[in-house]
């Protein structure tokens, strides 16, 4: 095989492993409801641990509820109206 040839394929290689290693870690999925402001939204997000799943659900059901960053750490500091989550 020319270089070229094995160049892409260990490029695909590190590809497919970065991918596989990115998807295994996601262990638990979280969807998080937050009411904050005049506004309600939802949003959900996987992770290692459940702690980490909700959290970062919660912090992206508040991105467009919140303005600026006083606001972003009140919404992300509020009680869920909803949190489920699921052990993959």
């Amino acid at each position: 095989m020319s270089r070229k040839v094995l160049a892409v394929i260990a490029v695909l290689a590190f590809v497919v492993f970065l991918a596989w290693t990115t998807v295994s870690a996601q262990k638990v999925e979280c969807e998080v409801c937050v009411a904050f402001g005049t506004g309600q939204n939802c949003a959900r997000a996987t992770a290692s641990g459940e702690a980490e799943a909700a959290q970062s659900a919660q912090t992206t059901a508040c991105g467009p509820l919140a303005r600026g960053m006083d606001a972003s750490i009140a919404c992300g500091r509020v009680r869920p109206v909803k949190r489920v989550c699921h052990h993959k």
